[in-house]
């Protein structure tokens, strides 16, 4: 995974290759129909009418992720950066366990997660405004509410 430090500006080819995982990311979600909040519903609904195809579309994300980072973090730096960012934690904190919490509790209310929501803003639904809405709020209360530390 790479990501920019706020100082660096991102290149020209670097946006490209965002827009176009993007567009993916956004077409894949949409044949799939993880935009529809009732299959995500279906799929979250474990003791009643389960819909386990949200299942066969992690998996292959995840299967996808576990052949290609194989290769990819074995170069000696991204094709369009210095250095690879990845995660150097893994502990488990109160922070992570709440977050965790919170997510679900929006996921299972909403039938909305980050990437599908934005994705099904181009349906014309006011559902996915209202949830888009409110993540954002979420985010910048997280961010009023926890600054970051000063170095």
């Amino acid at each position: 995974m790479t990501t920019q430090d706020a100082s660096t500006p991102n290149t020209l080819a670097q946006n490209l290759v965002t827009l176009a995982a993007g567009l993916l990311f956004g077409l894949g979600l949409g044949f799939s129909q993880m935009i529809d909040p009732q299959r995500v519903i279906g799929f979250l609904d474990l003791f009643g009418n389960w819909d386990a195809t949200l299942a066969f579309v992690m998996g292959g994300a995840v299967l996808v992720t576990l052949i290609s980072f194989r290769f990819i973090l074995r170069r000696p730096h991204p094709l369009l950066d210095s250095k690879f960012f990845v995660p150097n934690r893994s502990d488990i904190d109160r922070p992570l366990v709440l977050g965790a919490a919170l997510f679900g509790i929006g996921w299972g209310l909403g039938g909305y997660c980050p990437g599908p929501a934005i994705a099904a803003l181009g349906l014309g639904s006011a559902n996915p405004v209202l949830f888009v809405v409110a993540m954002i709020a979420g985010s910048l209360a997280h961010k009023a509410l926890n600054p970051p530390p000063q170095p």
